[in-house]
């Protein structure tokens, strides 16, 4: 479990970072930054982890609770799908992070950083590789982070039905390959990525073995 090891190895306001969404074929990555100026709530010790590790449940329960929690900064950015494009994935996820840091009320004193990637953010700042399983702030940001990025997600499905986003979330299962072959490709997907690409090129080569006409509406993600 997470703890406040880390973040008491420094002095001042200690931010702790993580994003969520490299791996989605559809939507932005989010991230989120986290000082518990104030310390951390006694309820909350042993209850944040590792957002992965948590069930949809207990992450929105825990989302409610960190930004309840007294003297909680929070912070979060995005970097968009045209972003993760024009910069690569990984470029993007620092985006989002810089993005979160400057949301914060004011810049933290040190930023405890998931991974192994040191990302330009304007602050002194170190990384942790499996930080979201050893630091609470780092934990929390993952929460932070997963529940927002959810949420924009299952918004973007009322939208974009039929490849299952709020079940989901963009990542690449079965049911959103089989969509993305059948139906297209919406604003909101990742073209850069290998796995879209191929998704595409085979619903091109069905449709033409088919005698059927593949409309490039779908292709450039416009409306249907």
């Amino acid at each position: 479990m997470p703890d406040f090891a880390y973040e008491s190895e420094h002095r001042g306001r200690v931010a702790g970072i993580d994003e969520v969404g490299c791996g989605p074929l559809a939507g932005p990555v989010v991230a989120a930054a986290v000082v518990f100026a104030s310390g951390v709530p006694e309820d909350l010790l042993d209850a944040i982890d590792d957002s992965k590790a948590l069930d949809t449940r207990k992450r929105e329960h825990l989302a409610h609770r960190i930004h309840e929690a007294p003297g909680v900064e929070i912070g979060v950015g995005a970097a968009s799908v045209g972003e993760i494009g024009t910069l690569n994935i990984l470029r993007a996820a620092q985006l989002a992070m810089k993005r979160a840091v400057e949301r914060l009320p004011s810049p933290p004193d040190m930023a405890l950083v998931d991974g192994n990637r040191l990302p330009d953010l304007g602050v002194p700042a170190r990384t942790i590789v499996g930080g979201d399983r050893v630091s609470l702030s780092i934990a929390a940001a993952s929460i932070v982070a997963k529940v927002t990025r959810d949420r924009i997600m299952a918004r973007l499905d009322d939208r974009w039905p039929g490849y299952g986003w709020a079940r989901n979330a963009g990542y690449g299962t079965a049911e959103h390959r089989a969509a993305i072959g059948a139906q297209g490709c919406t604003p909101h997907h990742r073209r850069s990525f290998g796995t879209v690409r191929r998704q595409l090129e085979l619903f091109g080569a069905a449709a033409s073995r088919n005698g059927q006409t593949y409309h490039a509406a779908f292709a450039e993600g416009e409306a249907r």
